[in-house]
């Protein structure tokens, strides 16, 4: 069975390394080609956890609320080509934002930072992103990264935090965050 990137239904390089894994235990257990292609190209993932929300005059925004933790966050923003602004933060339980330090030299053009206490992460950030806007609603995060956004962007709400500082929980913020850009 061959199959590109370009027809799996999710992007990302975490996911060709899981499509290969699940391709490979379903060839396994005698699924046809034919089942597993089918699957792989229409698989649709689970909510908050890198979930396009809409494209606005051609800025893409991606909710990946679930990501709660530097590691979830350093996939999502490694998954983007296109210039990023991050829309991160939230209850900072002693993260060490440090290992983001080169995928955001690389890939993030602007932070803003969402929630009570971001001191830590504007603090490892400040060196390496020359835009870092802070807010602590969610609606307004959306529109500063709305009004920085040139065609070809992406915003990503990839915390790297829990939510429980300004909302009831992930699905909570990623649905805030959902509402806020459908309002634009």
């Amino acid at each position: 069975m061959v199959m590109t990137l370009q027809e799996l239904s999710l992007s990302g390089r975490q996911t060709a390394y899981h499509s290969t894994a699940a391709a490979a235990m379903a060839r396994w257990g005698d699924v046809r080609k034919e089942s597993i292609k089918e699957s792989l190209s229409n698989f649709q993932g689970s909510g908050h956890r890198l979930e396009f929300v809409a494209a606005i005059r051609g800025i893409r925004f991606i909710n990946d609320s679930k990501a709660t933790n530097v590691n979830s966050t350093w996939y999502a923003l490694e998954n983007e080509n296109a210039p990023v602004i991050w829309i991160a933060g939230g209850r900072d339980n002693g993260n060490d934002y440090e290992a983001l330090i080169p995928i955001v030299q690389q890939k993030v053009k602007a932070i803003i930072c969402l929630g009570i206490n971001n001191r830590n992460l504007i603090e490892c950030m400040t060196p390496h992103c020359a835009t870092i806007l802070e807010t602590t609603r969610m609606e307004q995060a959306v529109q500063m990264a709305y009004k920085l956004g040139q065609t070809g962007d992406t915003v990503v709400l990839s915390p790297a935090c829990a939510s429980f500082d300004l909302f009831d929980n992930y699905e909570d913020r990623g649905n805030q965050f959902v509402k806020a850009v459908v309002n634009l």
